[in-house]
């Protein structure tokens, strides 16, 4: 077993340079669809709702499929998960006749977790300089390794000086003692590294691994909303994932292995029908508020009989509503719940942004609005150039922001070791070769 593994660090991107270029590839992997984009990022004007972003993103290529080997957000068969990624892959690079080398991805299974830590030091010049900045995040993030656990990030989210809270930037500032909040969230090892293993037995490497509540945040949210605080919900096929921001930072992160399909599957079990009928009837017809018409509204719903043929069974709507709404109810009553343990529970005039393939389903603001409080809105992927209607929608809310994620990932924070001589800094140098190790070391 090598240092990376007792380590438990994801790969760390270099900074993008605000005045260059880049091309980026990505890798959405979820339970119901894999997402690759191919993207250029050229430096952006400032934009006020957007200020965080340095650079603008086109879409040259992209290529989606229907996801295999995932149950809840986690990789359960290695080989499935592989060609699914593959196909994906090979769709984006078709288009944007381009070979993919290295793909940003997220994680969304795997008990995605936050911890948040304290750090002071004493100023031994009486001012703030670089050094002192980098001392007090070395001092918090040597809390964050914990055995079984890879952090996948480490984000300052507040400094005091001299137990003054609120200072945004202490360098060049004078005191005697700097303290820092440290905010990292981290998931199973296991998990994050077989995400990882999917992808390099793809001849790719990873260049980051993203906790998708915070990439849908990335991507859906506005500055403002960030800053005075706001709760992301984003409902995937297998997984539901959760992030709170405020301040401009992401102050919390959770998930629960509960989402679309688990709808789906109450649909087929409850009016006896395919999977795949299940999933048109949801999409078509679904609803998680009951209306006066729903008793006269018929629905086909096909009934396979003993020779293989679909017989339709004509039903009210309100069976199917009857079915969903309650599946609904306790998935946003499971985030209810687990913002409440966190600390979050209801703030005055807080706001609540759904995203992800599952929040469109009808009525899904309204059932929010009456168990989350606060105002509740649908997120969709904001400020991004060259994509194809269908991609447009809160279903590509995480792989949009996946794209965003290198424009801010120099924030981050992470104790530099000295790894043979030569320490861990947050560049991806060398980090590859290491990478292939500890994957050797834990397989």
């Amino acid at each position: 077993m090598n240092h990376v593994t007792s380590q438990g660090l994801t790969p760390r991107m270099r900074p993008l340079s605000s005045r260059k270029s880049a091309t980026l590839s990505i890798l959405d992997i979820g339970t119901s669809k894999v997402v690759c984009l191919i993207a250029e990022l050229s430096p952006a004007e400032t934009n006020e709702r957007l200020r965080g972003r340095t650079h603008v993103a086109r879409i040259i290529g992209i290529g989606h499929q229907r996801s295999l080997g995932l149950k809840g957000g986690a990789i359960v068969d290695l080989e499935s998960a592989e060609r699914a990624i593959r196909a994906a892959v090979d769709a984006a690079e078709r288009m944007a006749k381009v070979e993919v080398q290295s793909v940003i991805v997220n994680l969304t299974g795997g008990r995605i977790g936050s911890q948040h830590y304290a750090a002071s030091v004493d100023l031994r010049s009486g001012s703030v300089g670089d050094a002192d900045v980098k001392r007090v995040l070395a001092t918090a993030a040597t809390h964050a390794l914990r055995p079984g656990k890879a952090v996948l990030h480490a984000l300052p989210t507040g400094y005091a000086l001299d137990g003054v809270p609120g200072v945004l930037d202490p360098r060049g500032l004078i005191g005697g003692k700097l303290s820092v909040d440290m905010h990292v969230v981290a998931s199973e090892a296991a998990a994050a590294r077989n995400v990882m293993l999917a992808v390099e037995r793809c001849h790719l490497e990873v260049e980051a691994v993203v906790a998708t509540p915070y990439a849908s945040g990335l991507s859906v949210l506005v500055d403002d909303e960030s800053e005075m605080g706001v709760v992301l919900v984003d409902l995937g096929g297998g997984s539901t994932s959760l992030g709170v921001f405020s301040g401009g930072h992401l102050v919390h992160a959770d998930a629960i292995a509960v989402g679309g399909n688990h709808i789906t599957m109450d649909v087929a079990r409850g009016l006896s029908t395919r999977v795949s009928a299940a999933e048109r009837l949801k999409t078509l017809h679904g609803s998680c508020i009951s209306s006066a018409s729903d008793e006269r509204d018929m629905i086909a719903v096909p009934q396979v009989d003993d020779d293989e043929r679909d017989m339709p069974n004509h039903l009210a709507k309100s069976h199917l509503v009857r079915i969903i709404k309650p599946r609904v109810e306790e998935i946003l009553e499971l985030v209810r719940d687990r913002l409440n343990n966190a600390g979050f529970s209801a703030q005055a005039g807080r706001r609540v942004v759904l995203t992800g393939g599952a929040c469109q389903l009808t009525g899904l603001p309204e059932v929010a609005r009456r168990i989350l409080g606060g105002q509740v809105r649908t997120g969709r992927p904001l400020g991004i150039k060259g994509l194809p209607e269908a991609g447009k929608g809160p279903a590509f809310a995480a792989a949009v922001g996946l794209l965003v994620y290198p424009q801010v990932a120099h924030v981050e924070h992470f104790e530099p070791r000295a790894i043979s001589g030569r320490s861990l800094m947050t560049g991806t140098d060398g980090y590859f070769s290491r990478v292939g190790r500890w994957l050797k070391d834990s397989f």
